[in-house]
């Protein structure tokens, strides 16, 4: 049994990877027609070893990296670190206050096309139409073409395409399915980008990261409950939470780490590129589109900021009891020994 990061220090080895998807229902995937592509999220380095108690356990394996050891400064303070993204996860664990500044070069060619492998196959296509078998062909020119644009700036975000799928209670949930040069950097992206946000995401958090996946999430659940003395469980669930983002704020809480202009210029891409529903475009000012390869780690990265540093600032300085969290996505189930502790999920 995986026990909770809060509950156990003991570290375990990842049981797979999270093949869960908020936007699709427990019973879609027997339902839905088309899905959404969830791309193969890549794993990154255990880090237990200098982390607390609450993170320990999430041994994972080290990613398939840029080993080429040539020097570059891409944090603020100018401190030197190795181009590979192993030198990006180092300085992100020692310097948490640090704003990275030069993360595009790290777009490259050879990312981009595993990038591309590590989609699904079989994924329905996005407004161009375009299927995983069709862009294979010629991939090599068709992954310099895309580099290039990227790194001139002459990359365009396409509108997703707005799909719905039935959930359980019989409502329909929209889904947006990302053009597939779109999924490949959103994909490059996240892969860049996780070298951070591992680092700072806390141990309760189990949904859309590298080598966690629900039945951790559950697990957890269970090891709180049976060695714990609970007296209050809260389940919640913020309505419409993807949908209902704000672009505003999902821009500025990745600034908190994220200081390359060409990183946040593309995150503001797929942000405001709209949706296509019965060829009809229409723009998006608010959400991110459930579906899309960048919006779990956006998602997460909200909800860092917004309930998981609130979460623990309220039970250091205000609970009086034992407070334990498990959140998957904007799912989470708090357990406390006090009703006045248990009602604090209510806020989010």
């Amino acid at each position: 049994m995986h026990e909770n990061r809060e509950i156990c220090g003991a570290s375990r080895p990842p049981q797979g990877r999270d093949r869960s998807e908020k936007a699709i229902s427990r019973t879609a995937d027997r339902n839905a027609p088309e899905k959404s592509d969830q791309a193969i999220v890549p794993v990154n380095l255990s880090n237990k070893e200098e982390q607390p108690s609450a993170e320990m356990g999430e041994g994972r394996a080290w990613a398939k990296e840029n080993i080429v050891q040539v020097h570059t400064s891409p944090t603020q303070s100018g401190k030197r670190v190795s181009q590979g993204l192993g030198g990006v996860r180092q300085a992100a664990k020692a310097r948490k206050q640090e704003r990275f500044t030069a993360l595009l070069h790290h777009v490259s060619l050879n990312r981009l096309r595993d990038s591309f492998y590590a989609l699904k196959r079989n994924a329905a296509p996005g407004v161009d139409g375009v299927t995983w078998n069709e862009y294979e062909t010629g991939l090599e020119g068709r992954v310099a073409d895309l580099h290039s644009r990227v790194h001139r700036g002459a990359y365009r975000a396409q509108p997703s395409r707005r799909v719905y799928i039935p959930k359980a209670d019989g409502r329909q949930r929209p889904l947006g399915i990302a053009a597939l040069e779109d999924k490949v950097v959103q994909q490059a992206v996240v892969t860049i980008l996780n070298n951070i946000y591992e680092e700072d995401f806390r141990g309760f958090s189990y949904g859309f990261r590298p080598g966690r996946n629900p039945h951790q999430a559950l697990d957890a659940l269970s090891v709180g409950l049976d060695r714990k003395r609970v007296n209050w469980v809260l389940d919640a669930d913020i309505r419409g939470f993807f949908d209902q983002m704000s672009h505003e704020w999902t821009v500025r809480f990745v600034e908190h780490r994220v200081g390359d202009p060409l990183i946040i210029r593309l995150i503001r891409k797929w942000l405001t590129a709209g949706v296509s529903e019965e060829g009809q475009w229409s723009a998006t000012t608010v959400g991110t589109p459930q579906g899309a390869v960048i919006s779990p780690l956006l998602a997460n990265i909200y909800l860092h900021y917004v309930f998981d540093l609130w979460i623990e600032a309220w039970r250091r300085k205000v609970a009086k009891g034992d407070v334990i969290v498990v959140r998957y996505a904007d799912d989470c189930a708090p357990r406390a020994q006090r009703a006045e502790e248990g009602l604090m999920c209510v806020t989010a």
